[in-house]
């Protein structure tokens, strides 16, 4: 048999239904919702306000002036340098535009300042996007940041470790 026998040509028709234009995602909840941008940026201003009201009081009162700030109540009875000590004196230097101060009186401080605004700025980025923000630490996260935490304790309060006394 020849293809010019009297048969039909064959055509080749997809299996499953047709396929349109894909379709758009989801709207993310905030959005659809209908929440203005200002509703989703309130908590983040708020929480950038509180902690710039708390850097700008710590900015306007030197903690390294004797009266202004309560002592460390594990330095005081024990001697030792718990991971916030020098916390203040280092958001007063950082403040004031002395990096290696900051870095001297509370490396971890420091650290803390940058995750904050790495942090917050996601936040804000997601927020204006609409979508929500989750940020979970899981166990172990959890459980190495408070060994980082420890060990820094720790070789602080070493005699190798006098560098990092505030």
């Amino acid at each position: 048999m020849t293809a010019d026998s009297g048969t039909t040509p064959r055509t080749f028709a997809p299996a499953g239904p047709v396929a349109g234009p894909p379709e758009p995602p989801p709207l993310p909840a905030a959005l659809e919702r209908g929440d203005p941008l200002w509703r989703r940026l309130a908590v983040p201003a708020g929480v950038l306000a509180a902690v710039a009201g708390a850097f700008a009081y710590v900015g306007a009162v030197d903690p390294n002036e004797p009266g202004h700030y309560p002592v460390c109540p594990l330095y005081r009875l024990t001697g030792l340098y718990c991971p916030g000590c020098g916390g203040l004196r280092s958001a007063h230097a950082f403040i004031h535009g002395d990096l290696l101060g900051a870095l001297r009186d509370n490396a971890a401080g420091v650290a803390a300042y940058l995750v904050f605004a790495v942090v917050w700025t996601f936040w804000v980025v997601r927020a204006v996007r609409g979508r929500p923000v989750r940020i979970g630490l899981g166990k172990v996260q959890m459980w190495a940041v408070g060994a980082l935490l420890l060990v820094f304790s720790a070789v602080r309060n070493l005699p190798f470790g006098g560098w990092l006394h505030p």
